[in-house]
């Protein structure tokens, strides 16, 4: 065996490997570190301290819900708060009657994995009763703004916790991670309260309840290294496929009974490889060319995109600059 003749404490020679010498000169050198902290394990320990702020401060907090993929990873999140207990809240999903199968599949798949309750609240249904009318343009989203309201207040949720990012769309940039809502459900801008550190301000009055985000500091490719670190499952409709679509306002819709495509606008159905950054109403959101099948695929996709992610696929953030923010002054998500 190589090694270095040693002295013993009581005077007798003995051998000390050449590997064993260098490993304990190294640590003298270096002394023990703790192991550094990645950017997504600050980002999954700040997202589980606000779930665990919100149900501690809230009687009757609720999660939204859709089956896309910024809510699987804050239902993924909410597990890991409060393991190895159950989740201590339900779910609450908005349907437009528009909602692409494949993802109203995983929807109630993931549901039942995780062993939590799930309302739905129908935009179909106040179409029906005459509470709410279909939009000319056919586009379902503004539209879920009053059954999420009524959900509330049927269900008096006093906490929402939404998969809202900062990084997608600059009214989104604006809100807090807790953010008032009147007893009307609507956002003020003006009434942005601080929050210094890791200090959240639950405090409303009776009517009024909370929209809770705790995703606001992830990116778009923070949630893609955080699916693929975490393993989370997802729907097929994230990964590249062959699916016949047609273009509209630059960008590629899903044919279907919604509504699209008009022969008279000389809109034709192709069908490319495609895949969805985000989903929504079919009316609205659209589909990129992609050859993206796996997830490393997508984070290298992302990575080199130019385009943000609701830029790139949600009508209805084009309809005037302010879009999204007079959705949330109405109490959209």
């Amino acid at each position: 065996m190589t090694g270095l003749r040693w002295a013993t404490t009581n005077g007798r020679k003995g051998t000390r490997t050449t590997a064993a010498t260098a490993a304990s000169a190294a640590r003298s050198r270096h002394p023990a570190r703790p192991p550094r902290l990645t950017h997504l394990d600050a980002l999954e320990s700040e997202a589980v301290h606000v779930f665990r702020e919100a149900a501690a401060e809230f009687e009757r907090p609720v999660l939204l819900f859709s089956g896309g993929k910024d809510s699987i990873v804050m239902l993924h999140l909410a597990a890991k708060a409060f393991w190895p207990a159950r989740v201590p809240f339900g779910l609450l999903h908005v349907d437009t009657g528009h909602n692409f199968p494949e993802v109203l599949k995983f929807r109630d798949h993931a549901v039942a994995e995780a062993a939590v309750r799930l309302e739905v609240a129908r935009v179909q249904d106040y179409i029906d009763d005459g509470r709410l009318r279909e939009r000319a343009d056919g586009t379902r989203n503004p539209l879920q703004t009053v059954p999420l309201l009524d959900a509330i207040n049927t269900h008096r949720f006093d906490a929402v916790f939404g998969g809202g990012r900062r990084d997608e769309e600059k009214a989104r940039a604006k809100e807090r991670v807790f953010s008032l809502r009147d007893e009307f459900g609507q956002w003020d801008p003006r009434r942005q309260r601080p929050e210094l550190w890791s200090l959240y301000n639950g405090r409303h009055r009776p009517g009024e309840h909370v929209r809770v985000f705790p995703l606001s500091n992830f990116t778009e490719l923070d949630v893609w290294q955080y699916i693929e670190r975490e393993q989370i499952e997802l729907p097929s409709i994230y990964f590249a496929h062959r699916r016949e679509v047609f273009r509209r306002g630059g960008m590629w819709l899903t044919a279907g009974d919604w509504g699209g495509p008009k022969p008279d606008e000389l809109e034709t159905v192709q069908t490319r490889s495609v895949r969805y950054r985000t989903v929504g109403d079919m009316s609205c959101t659209g589909a990129v060319d992609s050859h993206a099948e796996t997830v490393p695929e997508i984070i290298a996709e992302i990575a080199a995109s130019t385009l943000t992610e609701r830029g790139a696929t949600r009508a209805d953030d084009k309809l005037s600059e302010a879009a999204m923010e007079d959705r949330k002054r109405e109490g959209y998500f």
